[in-house]
C-alpha cells in the first residue's frame, strides 16, 4: 500500500516537473516570437530606408550636374548627347500607356466583378475567380512578346499608319495584365456589402438585379473599387517588360497611340546596360528617372489609402 502511494507521489511529482519544463519552453517561445517579429519589421524598415538613401543620393548627385527645371520641363530627351534634355517625353509615354491600360481594364474588370458578385453561383465563382487571377501570375515578358507578335500585327490590319512598336498594343496588353487586380479587389469590396441592402432595400422594392448592382452595390463598395483602380494604375505606371518589348525606345512627346514611345521604366532598362559606366551622367540619370517614377507611385498609393479611409462604409 505504501509502495503504491509512493509510486503515485513520484508520478505526480514527475508530472509537475514535466509541466514546468513545458511551461518554461512555452514561455521561452513566447519571449522569442515578439523579438523575431520585431527583427523582421526592422529589416523591412531598414531595407526601405536603404533604397531611399541610395535613390536620393544618386538623384541629388545627378541634379548637381543637370538643371532640375531643364530635366522636368525639357521637351527633348537625348541623354547620350551633350544636350541631355528633359524627361517630359518619358512622362508622356508613361501616362499614355497607363491611360490606355485603364481604359481597357476598368470596364472589363468591373464587369467581371459585378458578375462574380451579383450573378455567379458560389460554385461558378470558385471556378472563374482563380482562373481570372491566373492572369496575374503570367510573366510580364510573355505579355510583352504577346503584344509584339500578336496584338501589334492585328492592330496593324486596322490602322495602316501603325508601327510595329507602338503605344496602343502595349497599353492594351498592360490593361489585360491589371484586369485581375481590379476584378478581384472590386469583387471583394462588393461581396462585403450586406445582403440586407440588396434584398430588403432594393429587390424587395421591385428593382432588377442589374439595378441593384449599379445603384446600390457599386455606390456602397465605391471606396474599395476606386482603391483597386488606383492600385492597378500604379501597377500600370511601374510596368517594365511589356513597354520595353512592345512600345519601343523612341522618346516622343506625343499622345498618338500608333507611334513608338518610351516610358520611364523602359529608359531605366535601356540605361542599365553594360555600356553605361559607373557614376557617369547616364548612370545617375537612371536614379533620377527612378525617383520620378517613385514619386508617381507614392502619390497614387497615398491617394488610394486616402480614398479607402474617406469613403469607407462600415456595416
Amino acid at each position: 500500500m505504501v509502495n503504491k502511494q509512493s509510486t503515485a507521489n513520484i508520478s505526480v511529482q514527475d508530472m509537475i516537473k514535466q509541466n514546468k519544463k513545458k511551461k518554461n519552453i512555452g514561455n521561452g517561445i513566447e519571449k522569442f516570437v515578439p523579438i523575431f517579429l520585431l527583427l523582421c519589421a526592422i529589416v523591412s524598415v531598414l531595407t526601405t530606408i536603404g533604397i531611399l538613401f541610395t535613390l536620393l543620393r544618386e538623384t541629388f548627385s545627378f541634379f548637381s550636374d543637370v538643371s532640375l527645371v531643364d530635366f522636368y520641363f525639357g521637351t527633348h530627351w537625348s541623354p547620350w548627347t551633350d544636350h541631355f534634355g528633359g524627361v517630359a517625353p518619358l512622362i508622356a509615354g508613361t501616362l499614355l500607356i497607363s491611360f490606355i491600360a485603364i481604359c481597357v481594364a476598368v470596364p472589363i474588370g468591373l464587369a467581371s466583378a459585378i458578375y462574380l458578385s451579383e450573378y455567379a453561383t458560389e460554385r461558378t465563382r470558385k471556378v472563374i475567380k482563380p482562373i481570372l487571377e491566373v492572369l496575374a501570375g503570367i510573366p510580364t515578358v510573355v505579355y510583352g512578346f504577346f503584344a509584339l507578335t500578336f496584338v501589334s500585327p492585328l492592330l496593324g490590319n486596322i490602322f495602316s499608319e501603325m508601327r510595329i512598336f507602338n503605344a496602343l498594343s502595349a497599353g492594351i496588353v498592360v490593361g489585360i495584365m491589371i484586369i485581375p487586380m481590379i476584378a478581384s479587389l472590386s469583387e471583394d469590396a462588393m461581396s462585403a456589402v450586406p445582403h440586407s441592402l440588396r434584398d430588403g432595400g432594393a429587390l424587395g422594392l421591385g428593382a432588377t438585379r442589374f439595378e441593384v448592382a449599379i445603384k446600390v452595390v457599386l455606390p456602397a463598395a465605391l471606396s474599395g473599387i476606386i482603391a483597386s483602380i488606383v492600385l492597378a494604375l500604379s501597377r500600370a505606371v511601374g510596368e517594365t517588360m511589356i513597354v520595353t518589348i512592345a512600345a519601343g525606345a523612341t522618346p516622343n512627346l506625343t499622345f498618338n497611340p500608333t507611334e513608338s514611345i518610351q516610358t520611364l521604366t523602359a529608359f531605366i532598362v535601356q540605361g542599365a546596360t553594360g555600356d553605361t559606366s559607373f557614376h557617369s551622367i547616364i548612370y545617375k540619370s537612371i536614379y533620377a528617372v527612378g525617383f520620378t517614377l517613385f514619386i508617381f507611385t507614392l502619390i497614387m498609393n497615398i491617394l488610394s489609402q486616402y480614398i479607402s479611409r474617406r469613403f469607407k462604409e462600415d456595416y
